[in-house]
């Protein structure tokens, strides 16, 4: 059992920065798939950012050049640095943990994110 907690949530202003981190316990992130979602209320529930096995990355349109998603293996956790903060970015975090094989993925339980205009 992988479980997953995230941190770092909190009132930014439009225009601000904040730094989600997911912390891992259960089993190394080390090598496997790592996701931040969010959902905001009324809606559904979307991807933000991949980093895949072999390190590379992936974000959605809206966030390219503003996110920036990474792994520290050490600490056993994956970060969302999130920059130049817009007000259409306000909803709850979400990291998602998978691991190919044995197969296995996980939730976090997320962390809210209201932006001030």
């Amino acid at each position: 059992q992988v479980q997953l907690v995230e941190s770092g949530g909190g009132l930014v202003q439009a225009g601000g920065s904040l730094r989600l981190s997911c912390a891992a316990s259960g089993s190394s992130i080390s090598s496997k798939i790592m996701k931040w979602y969010r959902q905001a209320p009324g809606k559904q529930r979307e991807l933000v950012a991949v980093l895949s096995t072999n390190g590379s990355t992936n974000y959605a349109d809206f966030v390219k050049g503003r996110f920036t998603i990474s792994r520290d293996n050490a600490k056993n956790t994956v970060s969302l640095q999130m920059n130049s903060l817009k007000p259409a970015d306000p909803a709850v975090y979400t990291c998602h943990f998978r691991r190919v094989s044995p197969p296995h993925a996980s939730w976090g339980t997320g962390t809210l994110v209201p932006v001030s205009s």
